[in-house]
C-alpha cells in the first residue's frame, strides 16, 4: 500500500485535493487499485476499510435495482419517489432477515453445473419467501373451498417452482 497527495484538476472548476491510496496484491490475485478521498484527514487505512465496506452496500443496491425495480420508479414527484424507495429496500431487508431465520432454506436454492455457487442469491431468497406465502394462501380457504381449488401436491411444488423465479 502506498499513499499521498495530490490536486486533480478539471478545466473551468477549483482544483480539488485528493489522498490517494495505491493497493497492490502481493500474491497477485487483484490487479493494482488506486482509491481516492477527498478527506484528507483520512489515513491510507481508514480510506481502505470504507471502500471494502462499501462493497455490501452496492451489492444491496445492485440487487434491489434488479429485483425490486428500485431505479425504474416512475413517480410523478419526487416526494412519492421519497417513499417508495425506503419502502423497497425495506422489503430487500425483510426478505432477507426471513431467510436468514430459516435454517432449512439455506441449502435449497437453484443450482446449475455452469454456475458453482454456495450461497443462496437474493433471487432465491425472493423465491423461497414466494413459495412459502403460496403455500399459505390454502389456509385462508374455508375447508370445502380448499379442496375444489387445491391443485395436486406434486404439480403446485412444480408450478410454484417455476413461478416463484419469474414473478
Amino acid at each position: 500500500m502506498a499513499t499521498g497527495t495530490a490536486v486533480w484538476y478539471s478545466p473551468g472548476k477549483p482544483p480539488v485535493a485528493l489522498r490517494w491510496v495505491l493497493v497492490r496484491d502481493p500474491k497477485q490475485r487483484f490487479k493494482p487499485q488506486a482509491l481516492l478521498s477527498t478527506d484528507l484527514k483520512l489515513s491510507a487505512r481508514q480510506i481502505v476499510e470504507y471502500f471494502v465496506r462499501r462493497w455490501s452496500m452496492e451489492t444491496t443496491f445492485q440487487e434491489a435495482r434488479l429485483y425490486l425495480g428500485l431505479e425504474g420508479q416512475r413517480q410523478w414527484n419526487d416526494l412519492a419517489t421519497a417513499r417508495a424507495t425506503p419502502v423497497r429496500l425495506a422489503l430487500f431487508s425483510l426478505v432477507a432477515l426471513i431467510v436468514q431465520r430459516q435454517p432449512a432454506w439455506q441449502g435449497v436454492f437453484r443450482r446449475s453445473v455452469w454456475y458453482e455457487k454456495a450461497r443462496p442469491t437474493f433471487a432465491d431468497a425472493l423465491a423461497q419467501v414466494r413459495r412459502a406465502l403460496w403455500r399459505q394462501l390454502g389456509f385462508w380457504l374455508t375447508e370445502a373451498e380448499a379442496e375444489k381449488q387445491k391443485p395436486a401436491h406434486l404439480l403446485f411444488e412444480h408450478f410454484a417452482e417455476l413461478l416463484a423465479y419469474v414473478t
